[in-house]
This record gives structure tokens, sequence and C-alpha cells, in this order.
């Protein structure tokens, strides 16, 4: 009889233990980067795994794991496809994969409004760069050439595929876009080696790192047009979509298309888990997100990098996202 007490109150003392112990403790957290290591995307994602862990009961450790291609769908599919639903997988995605979807392209293996949203690390709004050399030197210049500038792009949810696009349905610019290119560093590649000439994505990225400093140094190339409402404060003399759709009259269409496309700069840089995570580890990851930016070193450090990460760490709440996500989704 007394073994069998013993052996009852061990049972409750064991399950009582395990009660208590963190979910989180003792386990890795893998952040799952579509982008490749060094690219503007990839240091946010980065900076979320060094400084996400010490706000997550547990303390888990977290590694990243870049996995780019074809504008991240290689990474979002695997997210939604392959990872557990054990939040133990988050990812750093580019924002505008909802495109893929809503035009039912046969690469998309997910359903965008069904991600777990984390959070979002800042939103930028976009740009189109364009060489120097050409003779493309206004937007102007584009709508009236009679062979247009080729641009190139990952795939088709990057900005450097659907700006160019959203260009031509709402003020009759015409681009050749050349698409396949395994990142946007290939890309800049590309235009250095006179493949192409023009390249979009966002403003943050432009004014954050190699090559573009020294691209803007030496005049290598001009931004041609900005997607914000207002023109960003690096980019005084840059019209903006909204301007150029008044001055050409864009029609009500074409203006409910732009307001659909640039939803994806408010997404901005997405942090998502898998579906059907158990709500209180999501309720866990959101929280700690936000102190991330809230209590943590890494808002001051994009204040002081902003050479290097651009607008800097503006934390968006994972709810707020998910509202937004089923309407954009909702969008056809």
């Amino acid at each position: 009889m007394l073994p069998s007490v013993f052996a009852f109150l061990f049972v409750l003392w064991a399950a009582n233990l395990q009660a208590q112990t963190p979910f989180y403790q003792g386990k890795t957290i893998r952040l799952v980067a579509g982008t490749p290591a060094g690219s503007v995307y990839d240091l946010y994602a980065r900076l979320v795994a060094q400084f996400i862990p010490k706000y997550i009961p547990g303390n888990p450790n977290i590694i990243v794991q870049n996995m780019p291609g074809v504008a991240s769908m290689v990474a979002v599919n695997y997210i939604y496809g392959v990872a557990k639903p054990d939040g133990l997988t988050i990812g750093s995605i580019q924002p505008a994969l909802y495109f893929d979807q809503l035009v039912g392209r046969k690469e998309v293996q997910f359903e965008w409004q069904k991600f777990t949203w984390i959070g979002n690390t800042t939103v930028s709004h976009h740009l189109l760069y364009m060489r120097s050399d050409t003779p493309y030197k206004t937007i102007e210049d584009i709508r009236k050439a009679s062979v247009p500038p080729k641009c190139g792009a990952e795939g088709t949810a990057s900005s450097a595929y659907y700006l160019p696009k959203l260009l031509e349905e709402t003020i009759g610019a015409k681009f050749n876009i050349v698409t396949g290119y395994n990142s946007g560093t290939d890309v800049d590649l590309a235009v250095e080696r006179g493949e192409v000439q023009c390249r979009a994505f966002t403003i943050a990225a432009f004014f954050a790192r190699e090559p573009f400093h020294t691209w803007r140094k030496k005049g290598f190339v001009r931004v041609i047009i900005q997607t914000g409402k207002k023109r960003d404060a690096s980019l005084p003399d840059v019209p903006t979509l909204p301007e150029l759709m008044d001055q050409h009259k864009a029609s009500d269409s074409a203006r409910r298309l732009a307001t659909v496309i640039l939803a994806a700069n408010e997404i901005g840089r997405p942090i998502v888990a898998t579906p059907g995570i158990p709500a209180e580890r999501v309720k866990i990851l959101r929280e700690a997100f936000m102190k991330v930016g809230e209590r943590s070193r890494a808002f001051g450090r994009c204040q002081k990098e902003k050479t290097r990460l651009g607008s800097g760490f503006r934390r968006r709440t994972g709810d707020s996202r998910q509202r937004d996500r089923r309407t954009t989704a909702g969008s056809r």
C-alpha cells in the first residue's frame, strides 16, 4: 500500500513540475529567413533573433536559417506546409506573397489568411531606380519610350516585379521585367553588368547598405519614383505614385488596384509562424516580439544604425497584422 501512495505522490509532483516548467525552456526556435544572408530583411530577422529569447519564458535558443528563393516563396511554403505547428518555427518573409495567391499561381502552397502573425518590424515604402547612363531620366521618358527599360526581379511577389506592373496599369509606363534572379543582390549585380537597367525595392534598403552608398556617391543610378503618399525626406525631388496618378488622371479602378498592391508596404517586414499554433504560445511569441522594441536595446540600436537598417525598428502587434492580412487576402 505504502509504495502505491509514494508512486501516486510522485506522479502528482512530476505533473505539477511539468506544469510549472515553461514550454520553451530547453528548446530551440528556428527563424526561417526567406531572403539571403546580408539582405536588409535578413538583418531585421537577425535583430529579432538576437533579442527575443530574453522575453520568452524559458529563454530558448534561437537560430536563423536562410531559405531564399522566388521572393520568399520557398520559405513561405516550408513554414506553412512542412514546419510543425508547435511554436518552434517562425519566419521572416517578404510581404507581397498574397498577390500570388490572389492570381492562383501554381507555386503557392499556402493560404495567406491562415498564417499566424507574430508582428511587423518596420513599414517601408518603395522606389524604382534606373541606371543613370540610360535614356530614361524620368518616368515621362519611360512612358514615351519606344523600347521599354529592362527591370530585374526575383519573382512575381517581389516589389521588383509588382511595382513596374503597377506603373503600367496606373500611369501607362512600360517595362520589360526579367524574373528568375535568386535575390535582390543578384538583380543589383545584373544592373552593374548591364543585363538589366532598373529595379524596384524598399527605400529603407536603398539607404541601408552597399552597393547603394557607393552608387549614390558616384551617381550610378537615379531614383525615378517612390510609392509613399508623401515624399520621403531622403528623396525630396522624386515624385510619388499618388502625385503621378493625379497628374495622369488615373481611373478609379487603377487607384483601387494601387491600394491593394501597396498594402504590402504596410505589411512591411513581417514575422509569421505556422497555422494552428496553440493560442498560449502565440500569445507568448507576440508579447515577446513587442518587448523586443519596448524594453531591449534593439530599438536603440536601430536608431543608431539608420544607415544600416533604414527607418529603424517599428513594432506592430500580430493581432493587428492578423486582421490586415484577412482583409488583404479577401480583396479579390
